[in-house]
């Protein structure tokens, strides 16, 4: 794990738009992710969040505009390419491997940013990522885990590994796909820690897309609201709860 240089921007989104013939999915969207950042996006159902994320994250093409990592322009780049320039996610669907072990998942997972393709065909077995996966495991208190089957976890602690595996490799920003979706309370509770403690001790950052107000708002430092496309709000969790627009958005939805 990898501490950021806390402050500068990560991730610039610079007027996104993207229509799917007559229907305006994203409208113009523009927002920074600043290192160390713990960023909300949030929205009613059909508010153009997942589009947006998609068109971040290279699965969909913007109509118009740019997204920078850092200073580079990665608009359009395939999500594996990205994933090569320091960018994760995880996804609503989990994307863990059911037949392998907690530990195995999270090498499998670190082993494309490490080294070459030919020093990882030549080089050790687990790329030499064995002892940052047992790091990881206890990190994520998965500890009595490790060796398990990914398949007989509970479905909270299949959520854990997947946020695990996406902050294995120390990676400069994560976005996070709906990570509250069907986790009991208890588990809840430990994963908002895990992710609270990964932000504070390592400096990560990370942009999370959630249904779940309360978590996001207990979570995020900051929190934008988008509705019908467009950000119509965005600050403070406080600052947002009282906002009378992201109030009229959620109630008229």
């Amino acid at each position: 794990m990898t501490t950021a240089d806390t402050g500068a921007t990560v991730l610039k989104v610079q007027n996104i738009a993207k229509s799917f013939g007559g229907v305006h999915a994203v409208r113009d969207v523009s927002f920074e992710v600043r290192a160390g950042e713990i960023l909300g996006l949030i929205g009613p159902n059909g508010s153009g969040k997942t589009t947006l994320f998609n068109c971040i994250l290279g699965q969909l093409e913007p109509t118009r505009g740019k997204v920078l990592v850092g200073d580079s322009d990665v608009t359009g780049l395939r999500p594996s390419q990205l994933n090569r320039l320091g960018v994760g996610r995880t996804f609503q669907l989990l994307q863990v491997f059911p037949q392998l072990t907690v530990t195995e998942n999270l090498i499998l997972a670190g082993q494309e940013h490490k080294g070459s393709r030919l020093s990882r065909l030549f080089g050790a077995g687990d790329a030499g990522l064995t002892a940052d996966a047992a790091r990881m495991v206890e990190f994520f208190r998965l500890g009595h885990l490790a060796h398990e089957k990914a398949g007989g976890l509970s479905y909270g602690q299949q959520k854990l590994l997947d946020c695990a595996m996406a902050f294995m490799a120390g990676p400069r920003l994560v976005l996070l796909d709906e990570p509250a979706g069907g986790v009991n309370l208890s588990m809840l509770a430990n994963l908002k820690e895990r992710l609270q403690a990964i932000n504070r001790e390592t400096g990560a950052t990370f942009v999370v897309i959630e249904h779940n107000m309360e978590f996001v708002m207990s979570l995020c430092t900051r929190i934008i609201v988008l509705a019908e496309g467009a950000i119509i709000a965005q600050g403070s969790p406080e600052t947002v709860r009282r906002d009378p627009k992201v109030i009229e958005a959620y109630l008229g939805h």
